[in-house]
């Protein structure tokens, strides 16, 4: 069972990561302290109605960190000595300090999404690790689906995603663990869901690829009569384009290349270019430094400039 949230940084305690701090402790509590670690402050008042939304959630963020960055807490009506020097003019207000100096910021009440992405950057600022974790755990089901184990795969891919709504790799780690089950349907939603601000992600246009080859070859029809009907009729473009199809779906990827790319030589404008747009399908689903996808490219383009 795999641990998600977990930093590259040593862990502590809430009382370690999270203080209240004044004026007698803000030298030790933030200044020194953020030698080791980024540390965050949060300037507040008991009256203030944003403080009372804003500081749970940095606290949250900063407890799921595991280490990774502090946070200092500051009444601004008991400490207005250090809210001058700060400049601060309005609370909410939020300074993160790296080495005893200020190197991030902000002021007011901010969505969900920008506080994670604050601590982010106060955590990579560290050098700390920002995923908290989710690289190994992504690596980890990868291996669990290379190996076979694609359900354990998609449970992880899908608690990383718990842990991390943005994370590519995991919404295509669960598409394809999906795929890899027979679930179409499953693996479309998945994708379907993907926030649309990383749905055109090289990735995500990845899993789709791989889908459209799914649904193709759930209609892939026998090898043997297709290959006969070639031979039959050489000149049979839907034949070849059928054959390719199945040849894919079999796993023989590079004999459903090498038929496309004979479309596309005898003739590429065949059913306004089905063979050169089902070859873009196939690269697009493969990574990109497979040989496959090298030596496709090329000759697609020794024929494009022929």
């Amino acid at each position: 069972m795999i641990e998600l949230g977990t930093g590259t940084a040593a862990t502590g305690n809430a009382d370690d990561l999270i203080k209240d701090v004044d004026e007698s402790t803000f030298m030790k509590d933030v200044v020194e302290a953020s030698d080791l670690v980024p540390v965050i402050v949060d300037f507040w008042a008991p009256w203030c109605g944003p403080c009372k939304t804003l500081g749970p959630a940095l606290e949250a963020e900063v407890a799921a960190a595991n280490g990774a960055v502090k946070m200092a807490k500051v009444n601004v009506d008991e400490n207005q000595m250090i809210a001058g020097q700060m400049q601060v003019q309005s609370i909410p207000a939020v300074f993160a300090f790296y080495k005893g100096q200020p190197i991030d910021g902000f002021q007011g009440a901010v969505p969900p999404s920008e506080i994670k992405a604050f601590v982010d950057r106060c955590i990579e600022a560290g050098g700390g690790d920002a995923s908290g974790g989710l690289n190994d755990a992504i690596e980890a089901a990868e291996t669990m689906l290379d190996e076979g184990d694609a359900s354990d795969a998609a449970q992880t891919f899908a608690a990383i995603l718990e842990e991390d709504d943005q994370c590519v790799a995991a919404y295509a780690g669960l598409a394809r663990s999906h795929l890899a089950m027979n679930e179409a349907d499953q693996a479309e939603a998945v994708l379907n869901g993907v926030p649309a601000e990383i749905s055109e992600d090289v990735l995500i246009e990845a899993a789709f690829a791989q889908l459209a080859l799914a649904r193709q070859a759930e209609q892939a029809g026998p090898l043997v009569e297709l290959t006969a009907a070639v031979e039959a009729n050489p000149d049979d473009m839907q034949a070849r384009f059928d054959l390719a199809v199945a040849l894919n779906a079999n796993a023989q990827t590079q004999d459903a290349v090498d038929a496309l790319l004979e479309i596309f030589k005898r003739d590429r404008e065949w059913n306004d270019g089905a063979a050169k747009t089902q070859l873009f399908t196939v690269f697009d689903a493969l990574k990109p430094e497979d040989p496959i996808v090298l030596n496709g490219r090329r000759k697609l383009s020794s024929l494009i400039f022929a």
